[in-house]
C-alpha cells in the first residue's frame, strides 16, 4: 500500500517538475520569442505556411479568430465523414474491418474534432488503421485548435487597448509543431520500447497454454497513444484503451502515460504568468485548480484502497483494495488516481473500469468533469476558469462597492451575460438531455432494454456519466451502458459539438470585447485579483455555480447507491 502511494506522489511530482520549465516554454512559443528550437521547426512553420497561403504576421479580431476555428473544424468533419463511411474498401485495412454507419460516423468524427474521444466502437474491430491514423491527426488537430483558441485569450489579457488578438494559424501550426509534436515523439518512442506495438501488420497469432490459436490486434499504436495523453484527447487505439497492455504494458509506461495527461493543462497555466508578466497570478489560479483536483484524488484513492463495502459485508478481506475492473500491475491506488485525472481534465482515457468505481469514486471522477475547470483540456481548460474568474471578478467587485475590474478592464453586463450563458450552458446539456434518457427509460423499459445492464441507482449513474462525459468533451464512460446505437450516437454528438464550441466562443468572444476597452491602470481601489483571497473567492463561485447544480443528479445516483450499499 505504501509502495502505491509512493507512486502516485511520484507522478504528481514530477508531473509539476516538467510542467514548470514547459509553461516558460510554451510562453516562448506564443510569444514568438526565440527557442533552441528554432532551428528545427522554423523551416517546418515555413513551409506549413507557404503551402496554406497563410500569413501568420496578419493579426486577427477575436471574430475572424472564430471563423478561423470553426472553418478548420468543419473541413476535417466532412474529411473524417468520407474516411470513416468508406474505410472498408479504402487501403490499410489488413484485418479488414467495415465501413461505419452514418450514425456511429458521425458520432465518431464529431467526437474527436471536439477533442471527446467518445468511443462507442471498438479498435481493433471497428475501425482500419487508415481510420486510426485520421482519427490520430485529430488528435492534434483539436488539441491544437484549444491551445491556439487559449493562446488568443492571454493575448487579449496582456495590458493594453487593441483589437488584434495575434493570428490564429501562427497559434495553431506552433502549438502542433513545437508543442504537441516533440513531446508526442517523447512518449511514443518511450511507449514503444517497452511493448506498445508500431506496426502496419495484421493481426498475430499465437498458441495459449490451453492449446487455442489466439489473434491478437496491434498497428500503429504507439503513436497515437501518445497524442491522446499529451492532447487530453484520450481515445485509445484499443477497445480497453489503457487498461490494454499493449496500450500500456507496465507501471512505467502507466506513469508516463498518467502524467502526460495533466502536463499541458498544467503547464498553460505556468504559461499564462509568464506572458503576462503576473506570476502571482498565475499560482492563485494553479492553487485553486489544485485544492480541487486534491479534494477529489484524496478521497478517490483512499476510497478504492480501502476496499467495496458491498463485497465486504460479504466477508472476504480485501487487502489488496477495490480491485473489480482494475488491472494487477496498476493497483486501486494508481487506478483511483488515474481516474481522477482523466476526468478533471478532458481525457478520458482509463487504466481500469471507472464502471466498476465504488460509488462516491464515481461520483467523484463525475463531479470533476462537471466542474470541467481544475486543469481542464489543454487551453479549453483555462477558458473554462476564466468564466469562473469573470463572475468572481463581478461579485467581488459589487460587494465591495467598486466597479469590477479585471486586469484594467471593467466587467459590464455585455460580458457578464456572455459568462453566466456558457456558465450554464454545460448544466443544462447535462441535466436536460441525462432527464430524457431516464423518461425514455422508466416509460418504456422493455423497448430500451438493452441500455443498462445495472438498472436502478447505478443504471441512472451510467445515464448521467455519458453525459457528463459528452458535455466535458471528456470521452470515458460507464461502460454497463448500451451506447452503440443511434440514439446515444446522435445525442451524445449534439451534446458534444455544443459544448466543445460554444465554451471556446464565449471566452473568447469576453477576451476580445475586454481588450478593445480603454486600459485602466491600477490603484488603491482597484480589487487584486493575484491573492488569496480572491483565490478562495472564485473557489466558491466553482463550487456554487458549477458543483451544487448536480447534487441533486448525484444524488440519485451515486449517492443513493452508496447508502444502500452500507
Amino acid at each position: 500500500m505504501n509502495t502505491e502511494l509512493i507512486g502516485v506522489i511520484a507522478m504528481y511530482a514530477v508531473t509539476i517538475l516538467l510542467a514548470i520549465p514547459l509553461g516558460k516554454y510554451i510562453a516562448k512559443v506564443y510569444l514568438g520569442e526565440p527557442t533552441r528550437t528554432d532551428r528545427i521547426y522554423d523551416p517546418l512553420d515555413r513551409m506549413m505556411y507557404r503551402f496554406s497561403g497563410i500569413r501568420p504576421e496578419k493579426e486577427m479580431t477575436w471574430k475572424q479568430h472564430l471563423v478561423a476555428l470553426l472553418t478548420i473544424n468543419l473541413v476535417w468533419f466532412l474529411f473524417s465523414m468520407l474516411i470513416l463511411m468508406n474505410m472498408g474498401w479504402l487501403p490499410l485495412n489488413p484485418d479488414g474491418n467495415p465501413s461505419m454507419s452514418a450514425d456511429l460516423a458521425f458520432n465518431t468524427t464529431v467526437s474527436f474534432v471536439s477533442n471527446t474521444n467518445l468511443q462507442h466502437y471498438s479498435g481493433e474491430t471497428g475501425v482500419s488503421y487508415l481510420g486510426q491514423i485520421i482519427l490520430m491527426l485529430f488528435q492534434f488537430i483539436s488539441a491544437g485548435a484549444g491551445m491556439a483558441a487559449c493562446a488568443a485569450v492571454f493575448n487579449a489579457m496582456r495590458e493594453r487597448t487593441t483589437e488584434k488578438l495575434g493570428n490564429f494559424y501562427f497559434y495553431f501550426v506552433r502549438s502542433c509543431t513545437r508543442i504537441l509534436l516533440p513531446l508526442s515523439i517523447v512518449v511514443a518512442v518511450i511507449l514503444l520500447f517497452n511493448g506498445s506495438p508500431m506496426t502496419f501488420k495484421g493481426k498475430d497469432s499465437f498458441i495459449s497454454l490451453q492449446g487455442d490459436t489466439v489473434h491478437v490486434s496491434r498497428g500503429p499504436a504507439a503513436a497515437m497513444i501518445a497524442i491522446k495523453q499529451l492532447g487530453t484527447n484520450g481515445g485509445g487505439f484499443f477497445g480497453a484503451n489503457s487498461a490494454q497492455p499493449l496500450e500500456n504494458p507496465n507501471y512505467l509506461t502507466n506513469m508516463v502515460e498518467n502524467i502526460s495527461i495533466i502536463l499541458i493543462p498544467i503547464a498553460m497555466v505556468f504559461a499564462l504568468g509568464h506572458i503576462l508578466r503576473r506570476k502571482r497570478l498565475a499560482l492563485v489560479i494553479f492553487g485553486v485548480m489544485t485544492v480541487g483536483f486534491l479534494l477529489f484524488a484524496i478521497p478517490a484513492i483512499y476510497l478504492e484502497m480501502k476496499g467495496n463495502p458491498a463485497i465486504g459485508h460479504l466477508g472476504p478481506l480485501q487487502q489488496a483494495g477495490s480491485m473489480e475492473g482494475k488491472e494487477v500491475r496498476f493497483g486501486p491506488a494508481a487506478s483511483a488516481y488515474w481516474g481522477i485525472t482523466t476526468t478533471v481534465t478532458s481525457n478520458g482515457s482509463v487504466n481500469a473500469m471507472h464502471d466498476s468505481l465504488t460509488p462516491l469514486t464515481g461520483m467523484f471522477a463525475m463531479w470533476g468533469m462537471m466542474i470541467n475547470s481544475f486543469y481542464g483540456g489543454v487551453g479549453v481548460g483555462f477558458l473554462n476558469f476564466y468564466i469562473f474568474i469573470i463572475i468572481a471578478v463581478f461579485i467581488s467587485g459589487l460587494m465591495v462597492g467598486r466597479t469590477p475590474e479585471f486586469l484594467g478592464k471593467k466587467i459590464e453586463a455585455r460580458e457578464m451575460k456572455i459568462a453566466t450563458i456558457i456558465a450554464l450552458l454545460h448544466t443544462f446539456l447535462i441535466l436536460s438531455f441525462a432527464a430524457l434518457a431516464s423518461y425514455l427509460y422508466a416509460h418504456d423499459p422493455k423497448t430500451y432494454a438493452g441500455w443498462l445492464n445495472n438498472p436502478g441507482f447505478h443504471g441512472f449513474s451510467e445515464m448521467l456519466y455519458e453525459y457528463t462525459s459528452s458535455s466535458a468533451n471528456n470521452g470515458s464512460g460507464f461502460e454497463g451502458l448500451g451506447d452503440g446505437v443511434p440514439y446515444w450516437n446522435i445525442t451524445c454528438g449534439i451534446v458534444m459539438l455544443l459544448s466543445r464550441f460554444l465554451p471556446i466562443i464565449g471566452p473568447l468572444a469576453i477576451a476580445g470585447i475586454l481588450a478593445k476597452k480603454k486600459y485602466i491602470p491600477e490603484s488603491a481601489g482597484t480589487l487584486k485579483t493575484d491573492t488569496g483571497t480572491f483565490g478562495i473567492m472564485t473557489f466558491a463561485v466553482i463550487i456554487i455555480v458549477a458543483a451544487l447544480s448536480f447534487f441533486p443528479a448525484l444524488a440519485l445516483g451515486p449517492i443513493a447507491e452508496y447508502f444502500s450499499m452500507r
